[in-house]
């Protein structure tokens, strides 16, 4: 992708700058991962200078940090937004799709999923852990909000997780190359599957 130009970053605001950025870093970080990428890969990403870059974030760690937990809390957020339009039944399966559905929303952005795979498997980076368990932890707890078992909740995430994973290896857009990957993206993805498969493609 080529990077913006550094003029019109020169008239943005100061925030809207500070976005440009954020935005590049997620775009940079979910193609290389926090190891493989650089602030300097960033700024290129973004059409700003290095220096700038780290004038306004700090650290690798620090921008990476601030972009991988805005991921885990848009996630929290898509739930919450859920739970707040009505009752939700913990025994309605109705109620289950509706949040299931308002995941797979994000699955549409690619980026933002990656960065979010990458900051789990980052893991062993201690600030990185700790912002990742920090995030499932109260992913976690929006869901055992709605009243269901603690074992739901889990069953809840952990089909998300998968749908993670069947993205991120692009299985969708190449389940037709074998039968039992197929069944399991048809499984994993149910009636979803045409629209994540547009999307991707896009």
């Amino acid at each position: 992708m080529t990077p913006r130009s550094t003029s019109p970053a020169g008239r943005m605001s100061a925030e809207d700058r500070r976005q440009l950025v954020l935005d590049a870093a997620t775009r940079a970080f979910a193609r290389t991962g926090y190891a493989g990428t650089s602030t300097d890969a960033v700024a290129k990403e973004s059409g700003v200078s290095q220096p700038y870059v780290v004038r306004i974030f700090g650290t690798k760690l620090d921008l990476f940090l601030e972009v991988f937990e805005h991921a885990t809390r848009r996630i929290a957020a898509a739930f919450e937004s859920v739970l707040a339009d009505g009752p939700f039944d913990p025994d309605d399966d109705a109620d289950w799709e509706r949040l299931g559905a308002a995941y797979t929303e994000l699955l549409a952005d690619r980026d933002f999923l990656l960065v979010m795979m990458h900051g789990f498997t980052a893991g062993g980076t201690p600030e990185i852990g700790a912002a990742a368990r920090e995030g499932m932890a109260g992913i976690f707890d929006v869901i055992r909000s709605t009243g269901c078992t603690d074992e739901r909740a889990r069953d809840f995430i952990a089909q998300g997780m998968l749908l993670n994973v069947m993205i991120a290896m692009q299985a969708p857009e190449h389940a037709g190359g074998s039968d039992s990957l197929t069944t399991l993206t048809a499984c994993a993805f149910g009636d979803a599957l045409p629209q994540v498969t547009v999307r991707a493609a896009g």
